[in-house]
């Protein structure tokens, strides 16, 4: 009998042996198709071209406004300046009004504008078979070569710093899409109003942070997680550069709305979508100072990890315990979706 995959991330064995086998043949391919990699990087002599698509399946509301940013980190996490954006819209059939396509249209327009992004083109339609609008981006920046920072290039002996903390996205996802049910479970109309401006503040973009330690330090390697958390970011990680590491569960972090809304759908915050935040790996003596400089931007960033060699696995310490660090099949969130 077929066996069918679940929503969400293809297991990263399985997508780690479908990328090898579309391995990048043209020499100006400088980054191709890697677990843990964010984005595609190309040569263009005197510039890195550096190109991203991510879709936007779980969220409705604002639609536009994830499309551009969460296509806008993974730029980012190479170091580079996100410049153009396309984006390709997915309609219902049956529920597409002329409304519903100027909204979206706005919240790609304004936060396009507001990172300094050009919208240069893209697709819509109106697609049959779907419940709900999705939006396909596409994103493209540019970095000297000098500049370029891989996710592959985390050595042994590097700490990973964690900002913003756990959640974040999905704290906005939660508020906004299940509202009502939320109500129903007594929860306090400032609090969801509070959550439902993640979105905003402290926001899903990580521009800020990933140019601060650009110019702070050396920055060996960067990602941001997305689906399936901060733990499969972190995993994205290791995979990407062939080491082991030990995260400190005391240092991950997250803010109460998160935790809130993560139990009263039990939801592990370290399993749930979480642009927003960002992992960076630096060596251990730029860690410190790297952190400072995050934080006197008022941005909150923590020491949460540190590369191992490969042999040591991936471990989560609690309160002394080693434990295999959790693996989600899935996004957390999409138990409820």
């Amino acid at each position: 009998m077929c066996a069918f995959l679940p929503p969400g991330k293809l297991p990263l064995d399985m997508l780690s042996g479908l990328l090898r086998e579309c391995s990048a043949k043209d020499e100006r391919i400088l980054v191709g198709p890697q677990v843990g990699e964010d984005a595609a990087v190309i040569d263009f002599g005197g510039t890195c071209l550096v190109v991203k698509t991510d879709p936007i399946t779980f969220a409705t509301d604002e639609i536009g406004h994830y499309a551009v940013h969460v296509n806008a980190n993974d730029i980012a996490t190479m170091g580079a300046v996100p410049r153009w954006f396309l984006a390709t819209l997915l309609l219902p059939e049956g529920r597409t009004s002329e409304t519903l396509v100027r909204t979206i249209f706005d919240s790609l327009r304004r936060a396009a504008g507001k990172i300094g992004v050009s919208l240069c083109g893209g697709h819509t339609e109106i697609t049959a078979g779907l419940d709900r609008p999705i939006v396909v981006g596409q994103m493209l920046g540019e970095v000297s070569r000098e500049r370029l920072v891989r996710s592959s290039g985390l050595q042994a002996g590097d700490r990973i710093l964690l900002t913003r903390g756990l959640g974040i996205e999905a704290t906005a996802i939660l508020a906004r899409e299940k509202e009502n049910e939320l109500r129903d479970r007594g929860f306090d109309a400032a609090l969801l109003k509070t959550a439902r401006e993640y979105l905003h503040t402290p926001g899903i973009s990580i521009l800020e942070e990933a140019r601060i330690a650009c110019e702070t330090a050396t920055v060996h390697a960067m990602h941001d997680p997305t689906e399936g958390g901060v733990a499969t970011a972190l995993r994205e990680l290791a995979a990407a550069s062939g080491c082991g590491l030990t995260v400190e569960a005391e240092a991950l972090f997250a803010s109460e709305e998160t935790r809130l809304l993560c139990d009263a759908f039990q939801l592990d915050p370290l399993g749930v979508i979480s642009s927003g935040a960002l992992l960076i790996g630096v060596a251990p003596e730029d860690a410190g100072r790297v952190r400072d400089a995050i934080r006197t931007a008022g941005i909150p960033c923590e020491i949460v990890a540190r590369a191992e060699p490969p042999e040591s696995g991936l471990k989560l310490h609690v309160n002394g315990t080693a434990f295999d660090l959790p693996e989600f099949d899935r996004d957390e969130i999409g138990k409820i979706f």
